[in-house]
């Protein structure tokens, strides 16, 4: 995380602790989330071949859950998600966070604490959830947690609503 003044301002959602401790784990009462089967997202299409494939459920409070094992194919050290796909697992949930609430948006500012190292091969759970909104400005959180609930990495970020080329709104 940076720490400047400037750089808090222009994140708007600066994580505290305690929003953190009010993100809970999920366990129960997930709703699978729907993809394209032609959507080539590296997060989480079906259609991209060298992608991540993650799949997202919802929960009954808004925030969305996924439960992944990454492949070693996508290491850094040996036994460890590389730096950019840890920043890519964030980014996604916290997308999909957006997503859940029937908006299109794109991320125009992300931070990530790297707390841990996150195992390749290994279970991890993915949470995220919106923050707050105001207009097309969307804030979000997300944290990544190991088989044991420890929080390996976790992001925060500002996404801004987007319409379909050629639809204006």
């Amino acid at each position: 995380m940076c720490g400047s003044t400037k750089c808090e301002e222009s994140s708007g959602a600066r994580a505290s602790q305690d929003t953190l401790t009010k993100m809970k784990t999920h366990h129960e009462n997930l709703t699978p989330m729907a993809h394209s089967a032609q959507n080539r997202c590296f997060g989480c299409g079906p259609a991209s071949p060298s992608g991540l494939h993650l799949e997202f459920m919802l929960a009954s409070d808004g925030t969305v859950v996924s439960l992944a094992t990454v492949p070693d194919s996508f290491e850094g050290p040996t036994g460890y998600l590389h730096g950019g796909i840890i920043a890519t697992l964030l980014d996604e949930t916290m997308s999909k966070a957006v997503r859940a609430r029937g908006l299109t948006a794109m991320t125009r500012h992300m931070e990530v604490d790297y707390r841990r190292p996150v195992p390749s091969g290994a279970p991890i759970r993915m949470e995220g959830r919106m923050v707050r909104s105001e207009g097309r400005k969307h804030w979000t959180e997300a944290r990544i947690f190991g088989d044991d609930d420890t929080v390996l990495a976790h992001g925060i970020g500002l996404f801004i609503e987007v319409h379909k080329a050629g639809h204006a709104k």
